[in-house]
């Protein structure tokens, strides 16, 4: 009678072990958009510089030909970081009139230090 119940115990552990064990993947959709990729777009581009640019829109809106969405979604499951950037582009006679930015940074960001220059070593 005790081999049983050592089995289904080893068992239940050995499930509650590996059920800790599932691969969760990154997920990303739509078009990246970097603060200095979209520092360039300027009003007056043409629509074919503003493809260049940025690529061509992820969703299309079939309703209005002068609005084109760019949208940009990261999840990631390790650390619970999620991060959505959209832009607007309105365009006017096949040329950018305006744009609204949501949640895309304003420039890249600047590179962090990168440790202690060989003066600040000390000598032997």
């Amino acid at each position: 009678m005790r081999l049983p119940r050592a089995l289904t115990l080893c068992t239940l552990l050995l499930a509650a072990t590996l059920s800790g064990c599932v691969y969760r993947m990154d997920i990303q959709q739509g078009n990246y958009l970097e603060g200095k990729t979209v520092d360039q777009l300027q009003a007056g581009m043409t629509r074919s510089q503003v493809r260049y640019l940025l690529g061509t829109p992820m969703v299309p809106d079939l309703f209005d030909k002068d609005r084109w969405d760019y949208l940009f979604y990261f999840d990631s499951k390790r650390p619970r970081i999620r991060e959505r950037r959209h832009l607007v582009v309105y365009f006017k006679d096949d040329k950018v009139a305006r744009f609204e930015r949501d949640n895309v940074p304003n420039s890249a960001p600047l590179p962090e230090d990168q440790g202690p220059t060989p003066s600040q070593f000390p000598r032997i």
